[in-house]
């Protein structure tokens, strides 16, 4: 895999990465991205552009895949501060990093469940990410704790549409609204009553603030390696337990194992892909056994097969407590 120097409109820095084998940029980086209307991740036809922070300063990022699946470039085209470490860690951000070799072994594949197989199938192209970014996905984790999608994703686009930063300027070129996400001091100055025009309960916004209070110590797990180290630093902030962490992890380290435990919907999807019928967490842990070390990458494939398990009853309606 190799990024080399590409063309650079004027004000912007740019490269081209290269991946070694099938790649799909949408279903690579769509994990990175809360909903449809995420204000720091915008798909435009078919540029992806992302705002973020670096230790250089914030970042416009527009990536956009050229060529077919198995024979397709990626151009990165960015400006502000952080233009240069940015486009340094696209391959990274891309899932450069994330090794399928082992999991597409005809060893390995004679041993996958049928719609992981299939999953796997009509996806040679998935990989991964590893963004990096410790805080704003540890942000984006909290909100989403015990909430329905639709609740985390409205809170997630009312806090940095109120509190983050315009997007450094792309020459007129990114898309309208694009912006930052809060940095630590800022999501510190955010007052109680605008948490609650967020949807966001006293216990998850606390758990936010601490995590802000610590948020260089998080920033630095995110350039080691994936593994136990990184989980008990993210376990040291009161209220981020196992589901938090792993679904950090899965984005900013690309980890190929982690499961979400304690999730509303995983179990009983799991359990229905694999066996037919709802089972617990215990229970999904018990069917993934075989494939440790891969679990996520399994998890992955079952959601790309197009599986969709039974629907029982009413869907939760979330509670509009903001007017109470």
């Amino acid at each position: 895999m190799t990024i080399a120097p590409a063309v650079v409109p004027s004000g912007a820095e740019a490269a081209e990465w290269l991946p070694d084998g099938p790649y799909n940029l949408a279903g690579t980086v769509g994990t990175l991205r809360c909903g449809a209307h995420d204000p720091s991740f915008i798909v435009q036809g078919p540029d992806h552009w992302l705002a973020y922070r670096t230790a250089d300063g914030p970042v416009t990022l527009a990536l956009r895949q050229r060529g077919s699946l198995n024979d397709c470039r990626i151009q990165a085209t960015a400006w502000g501060p952080g233009a240069a470490l940015a486009l340094g860690s696209v391959p990274r951000l891309l899932g450069a990093g994330d090794d399928w070799s082992a999991f597409d072994s005809a060893a390995f594949t004679a041993t996958l469940p049928e719609l992981a197989r299939k999953g796997r199938y009509l996806n040679p192209g998935l990989r991964l990410p590893a963004s990096g970014r410790m805080l704003d996905t540890i942000v984006r984790a909290i909100l989403e704790q015990k909430v329905t999608n639709l609740e985390a994703k409205r809170s997630w686009r009312y806090l940095l549409t109120r509190y983050g930063d315009p997007a450094p300027d792309a020459g007129g070129l990114a898309p309208a609204g694009l912006r930052l996400p809060p940095t630590a001091e800022q999501w510190r100055r955010v007052p109680s009553w605008d948490w609650h025009k967020a949807g966001v309960d006293a216990k998850r916004s606390t758990t936010i603030l601490k995590a802000a209070l610590v948020a260089s110590g998080l920033e630095r797990l995110g350039s080691q390696p994936g593994g136990d180290a990184v989980r008990t630093g993210l376990r040291s902030v009161p209220g981020i337990g196992v589901w938090t962490v792993a679904e950090v992890v899965q984005r900013t380290h690309g980890c190929p194992d982690s499961i979400s435990v304690g999730d509303y919907h995983l179990a009983a999807y799991v359990g229905a892909a694999l066996t037919g019928r709802r089972t617990d967490d215990a229970g999904m842990i018990e069917l993934l056994a075989p494939w440790k070390g891969q679990r996520q990458r399994v998890v992955r494939t079952l959601y790309a097969s197009g599986f969709r398990k039974q629907a029982y009853g009413p869907r939760l309606s979330p509670e509009d407590h903001r007017h109470r």
